[in-house]
């Protein structure tokens, strides 16, 4: 008995509660945005947001979830307590995606209908700055330092780089054609640019705004013209970099040193965005046109499900 009783503690140690976290997929199609237990991978509430909900990032302090409502021209905001929309901040014409600044005080958002990206604070809404950028900006990541903002540009096929201080360009770096998402390393030596159409990511140095490589995919049985780089995640030790590789259905594994794919992960349809958990044990992607949510082991390179969610499903944040 005594055995027993500490086989249960140690099972219980395991699975406590502290360890749980909760998911936030935005699902365009359906204007909501459903919240999942991740010990259960059942939802917890589906929260009932703007029109074409897509780019969704958490606050610095875990208190609020923010929401591109692009048909609203609006960024709803979810208190991650009450899983409500406590309130809706006015932006420019459709935006797309947004990230919070290190430090967590403004946010950047890429509104694409009006080449801007708008520069606002999270508490009081107030717009500090608009950045005229190139045509249908979408993706935008922070220097891991906070002093640079890197947006991409659509049909510009850019990457605009921006000093948060004076709010200028200093760098547009030309990449393939429609980048979508963007991301620093762990380090801020470099960034990461997807081109969607171009069928390629651009690896770009974070002081000379060089093109350190273009890495292009491969996929046997897929057509070249289905495989379309959109989100980007690292790793928690950062040695390995994750790409969504959209109607080729598969997420693709690069070697961070040497910059080569090293492995390709089948998922659900059109895989989006995704989002690494906590402990770094696990990747969620955001399947697109199979409606749901892959679930990858990190260790084994192994998806080992999918669960539904929404209609369209586009971005993921995660409350700890």
């Amino acid at each position: 008995m005594r055995r027993a009783s500490s086989c249960a503690l140690a099972i219980a140690l395991l699975t406590t509660p502290g360890d749980a976290y909760q998911l936030f997929i935005s699902n365009e199609k359906d204007n909501t945005v459903t919240v999942l237990d991740s010990t259960t991978m059942q939802p917890v509430k589906v929260i009932k947001t703007g029109k074409r909900p897509r780019g969704i990032r958490i606050t610095s302090d875990f208190k609020e979830v923010l929401v591109c409502a692009g048909d609203d021209d609006a960024i709803d905001v979810i208190d991650t307590d009450k899983m409500e929309v406590a309130r809706s901040i006015p932006t420019l014409a459709d935006p797309e995606y947004l990230e919070v600044e290190p430090g967590g005080k403004r946010m950047f958002i890429a509104n694409e209908d009006d080449a801007m990206v708008s520069v606002t604070d999270i508490a009081d809404g107030k717009v500090e700055a608009e950045i005229p950028v190139g045509i249908e900006p979408e993706g935008m990541a922070f220097s891991p330092d906070g002093k640079h903002a890197v947006a991409t540009s659509e049909s510009t096929s850019m990457a605009h780089v921006i000093d948060t201080t004076t709010f200028k360009l200093i760098a547009n770096v030309l990449v393939d054609t429609r980048p979508r998402a963007v991301l620093y390393e762990d380090g801020g030596k470099r960034f990461w640019v997807t081109s969607e159409v171009g069928g390629t990511l651009s690896v770009i140095d974070a002081k000379t705004y060089k093109i350190v490589k273009k890495i292009g995919f491969a996929i046997e049985g897929v057509r070249d013209e289905l495989i379309q780089p959109l989100g980007i995640r690292f790793s928690k030790d950062g040695k390995r970099g994750f790409v969504a590789l959209g109607r080729a259905n598969r997420i693709a594994v690069i070697d961070v040193e040497k910059l080569e794919v090293t492995n390709y992960i089948l998922v659900g349809q059109r895989p989006w965005h995704m989002e690494m958990s906590p402990d770094g044990s696990k990747l969620y992607t955001a399947n697109g046109l199979t409606n749901d949510l892959t679930i990858i082991d990190v260790a084994t390179l192994k998806a080992e499900k999918s669960v539904p969610v929404g209609r369209l499903p586009w971005g993921i944040a995660i409350k700890p």
